[in-house]
C-alpha cells in the first residue's frame, strides 16, 4: 500500500507544474488555534475537478453532526476505452482536537476497500490555522478559490514526504457541483 501512495505521489509530482505552496507547517511547539466547525460552513457540498494525470477527482462535505464534518475523497482513473474506475479513496472527519481547536483525521482505501493504513490508524493533520474561508492543517490545506467564471471553487492542497529538498504537494482545484433539485 506504501507503494501505491509512493506511485501516486510520483505520478502527480512528476506531471504538476511548479507553483506556490499551498500548505503550512507548524513549528514543533505550535499550539492548535481555537475554532469551531461552525466556521467550516462553506465546505459543505460536492466537488469535482481534475485530479492525477487529468482523471476527475470528486470531494464531498456533509454539514457537521455532532461537532464533526465527514468527508470522503474520490480519484478515478483515466481508461483506455474511455470508462474510468476507481484509483483510491478517502474517508475524512474534521473534528475536535483537545479542548478549542480541530484536526482533520482520514483513511486511505484501495478500489477494493482494503485500507492502505494499518486497521486502527490513520493520519491526523492539526489545525494550524483558521481564516475566512480557509482552514490550514498541518501539511493539508481546504480554502476557497473563486473560479475565472465567478463560481464557488475549493483548493485542497496536501504535502507530501519527499527527498527533494522543496516541499511538495499534491493540489487538486474543484467547482462546486450544484444540486439538480
Amino acid at each position: 500500500m506504501k507503494a501505491l501512495l509512493g506511485l501516486v505521489a510520483a505520478m502527480v509530482l512528476a506531471s504538476s507544474p511548479a507553483a506556490a505552496q499551498e500548505t503550512r507547517v507548524a513549528p514543533q511547539d505550535h499550539v492548535p488555534p481555537p475554532a469551531d466547525i461552525a466556521q467550516l460552513g462553506w465546505l459543505v457540498g460536492q466537488w469535482a475537478g481534475e485530479g492525477i494525470q487529468g482523471a476527475p477527482a470528486f470531494e464531498s462535505w456533509l454539514p457537521p453532526t455532532g461537532g464533526t464534518m465527514v468527508g470522503t475523497f474520490v480519484q478515478t482513473v483515466n481508461g483506455e476505452d474511455g470508462e474510468g474506475g476507481l484509483m483510491f479513496t478517502e474517508h475524512m472527519y474534521i473534528m475536535p482536537d483537545g479542548d478549542a481547536s480541530l484536526a482533520l483525521k482520514l483513511k486511505h482505501f484501495n478500489a477494493d476497500l482494503t485500507g492502505w493504513e494499518e486497521k486502527d490508524g490513520m493520519l491526523t493533520f492539526p489545525l494550524v490555522a483558521m481564516e475566512e474561508c480557509a482552514a490550514f492543517f498541518n501539511g493539508l490545506t481546504l480554502r476557497c478559490d473563486e473560479r475565472e467564471d465567478g463560481t464557488d471553487g475549493l483548493v485542497a492542497a496536501v504535502r507530501m514526504k519527499s527527498s527533494k529538498p522543496e516541499p511538495q504537494e499534491l493540489t487538486f482545484r474543484f467547482a462546486r457541483v450544484e444540486s439538480k433539485d
